[in-house]
């Protein structure tokens, strides 16, 4: 009778490099800080005279600015010849989305007490919130298939999939400036940087074909 055979032990994950644990804790302190901000204020009388325009105006710009320094990591890695660059994309995607659905939910909560035919109707006639709306949509199915399962699960189609995080940041940048009523310059700034990064990022021409093959790690 034949021994059976030992079970395939699974490959051992590298340990963190240097770089990438001083990314993950720059990239940890940076998606807390507002959390720890909003903390100080909420406790100091920081708010404002209108407290819950300044926490949606608050909440979603921290989720553009994580949006976009989500979409910055593959330049980065490309620039500087680090994957390490890459590793953390999750992360910060996840905390994007984390700031994002926390805007939302303020405007859900004080704005529509949760009524979904007052967001149908805001959806339809405001301009500004179809974008972020859209925006928010996008983000979703990336948000769920972030882990390595639906990575594994759903092959080249995951690839695409996460692509709607161009359309997505660009919603977003102009979901901001059209809802500024006057002073532009700073939505501009993030809608430039928008521009730029997809630029930079992604060819335009295969937005939605089939996913080029991963490069190589070092």
């Amino acid at each position: 009778m034949k021994a059976a055979a030992a079970p395939a032990s699974r490959p051992q994950a590298r340990p963190a490099t240097p770089v990438l644990i001083a990314l993950r804790i720059a990239f940890w302190s940076l998606a807390l800080w507002p959390a720890a901000e909003l903390a100080w204020r909420l406790t100091h009388a920081g708010l404002g005279a209108n407290p819950v325009e300044f926490l949606e105006r608050y909440t979603g710009l921290w989720g553009l600015r994580l949006l976009l320094l989500t979409l910055a990591m593959t330049p980065l890695r490309e620039a500087f010849g680090r994957i390490e660059f890459v590793q953390v994309r999750r992360l910060l995607g996840l905390w994007t989305y984390a700031w994002v659905c926390t805007h939302f939910a303020i405007y859900l909560t004080f704005d529509l007490e949760w009524s979904p035919a007052q967001l149908a109707t805001e959806v339809i006639e405001r301009t500004y919130i179809t974008m972020g709306f859209a925006a928010w949509l996008l983000m979703l199915p990336m948000a769920i298939t972030s882990t390595q399962t639906w990575q594994r699960r759903l092959k080249r189609r995951w690839k695409q999939i996460h692509r709607a995080i161009y359309p997505a940041v660009l919603l977003g940048a102009v979901h901001f400036l059209w809802l500024v009523k006057s002073d532009h310059r700073e939505p501009l700034v993030y809608l430039g940087i928008a521009i730029v990064l997809l630029v930079l990022r992604m060819p335009f021409r295969r937005w939605w074909g089939p996913a080029p093959a991963s490069p190589a790690r070092r």
